[in-house]
């Protein structure tokens, strides 16, 4: 049975969702989720918890893949990490 997970989202980000452009979402494995699962996503104003505000703007979408990972299971370095960073890459 798939379940709904509501989160917020920023609305730079919202818009490319909504516009199709970003097709993917980077979250803390700080939640249960399985490919099924429905985000729910809800526009905000800010990450100022004191400041920030729902838009009312909030769409569906259904998780069709995941892959879940700690940095230490990866096989980059510590410094290469901290140097570079990440890319997360979407295809079509």
């Amino acid at each position: 049975m798939s379940r709904k997970i509501v989160k917020k989202v920023l609305p730079g980000y919202f818009q490319d969702i909504l516009d199709g452009k970003k097709k993917y979402e980077m979250r803390l494995n700080d939640f249960e989720v399985e490919v099924g699962d429905v985000f729910v996503l809800e526009e905000w104003t800010s990450t100022d918890r004191a400041t920030r505000q729902p838009t009312g703007r909030v769409i569906e979408k259904e998780a069709t893949y995941l892959f879940k990972f700690k940095l230490e299971d990866l096989w980059f370095t510590d410094e290469e990490i901290k140097e570079k960073g990440f890319q997360i890459i979407s295809f079509d």
